[in-house]
């Protein structure tokens, strides 16, 4: 009988691996499908409109597009309001880089199944001066969809570029736009 408790243990300590495993490889999947629709954008430059959000959609949390939407709409009645000033948001906001990144590799992913994390290598490389390279970090969320990308950490350390996370940024312009 204790014999038959280490095989059965031992055979579900090997099926959470694989179950692991297989929520990492659908993780990188959905981020490399997030990006391959960042990559249709570049350069990107501030919140994306319909038809933008609407190329991301497959790959972003409800949440996270929702609040999308709702940055969108504040942009709106920020320029409207204020006919000579700059957009809330300029430059890329899915990157840490202003000038958005021309290069993406999706690298380790890990989580817990209903949240996850995956480390983004880029580059920008505009051909004149050296490239830039840094690390972003995407967060998932796991739902009835599958996996979602959430937010992105701004892992970047150029003076012109985003700090913190993405969803903070979103917020702090759509309070900026209610002022």
């Amino acid at each position: 009988m204790r014999r038959a408790l280490i095989v059965l243990a031992a055979a579900l300590a090997g099926f959470g691996g694989h179950a692991i495993a297989a929520d990492t490889d659908a993780m990188a999947k959905t981020v490399r499908g997030f990006y391959a629709a960042y990559q249709t954008f570049h350069p990107s430059d501030g919140i994306p409109g319909a038809d933008g959000r609407a190329k991301y959609a497959p790959y972003t949390s409800a949440s996270l597009n929702a609040l999308l939407v709702q940055a969108a709409g504040a942009e709106d009645q920020f320029v409207h309001a204020n006919k000579d000033s700059p957009p809330l948001i300029e430059g890329d906001l899915f990157s840490s880089n202003f000038e958005g990144a021309t290069s993406i590799k999706v690298g380790a992913c890990s989580g817990d199944g209903k949240t996850g994390r995956c480390a983004i290598d880029l580059t920008y490389a505009d051909g004149k001066d050296k490239p830039l390279n840094w690390t972003d970090t995407a967060y998932l969320a796991n739902g009835a969809d599958g996996w979602r990308v959430d937010d992105i950490g701004y892992g970047g350390n150029g003076d012109f570029g985003n700090k913190g996370r993405m969803r903070d940024t979103l917020k702090m312009a759509i309070s900026e736009a209610a002022d």
